[in-house]
């Protein structure tokens, strides 16, 4: 089954939304936008595409990074010991 929706496109830089806007954010203009209807088809779009398969936790391998400092031990802590 199809189903209908709105979506909202910038005239200027073809800019599109879900949302009307009065300035375009992509390209800053004003009264630009207009509303153009599409129809989207139901369905499974992970029927589509390539199925993910789930990994168990004991199968995965630590991986050694290294991790350069830096400086800010604050901000090395967050990053769990620097940038990688």
């Amino acid at each position: 089954m199809s189903k209908a929706s709105t979506i909202f496109v910038c005239s200027n830089c073809g800019n599109e939304a879900t949302k009307w806007f009065g300035k375009c954010p992509a390209c800053n203009e004003w009264n630009t936008c207009y509303e153009e209807k599409t129809i989207k088809k139901s369905g499974s779009k992970l029927s589509e595409k390539r199925q993910a398969k789930p990994t168990l936790l004991n199968d995965v391998q630590k991986q050694n990074i290294i991790r350069n400092s830096t400086g800010f031990e604050e901000l090395d802590r967050v990053l769990r010991r620097g940038i990688s």
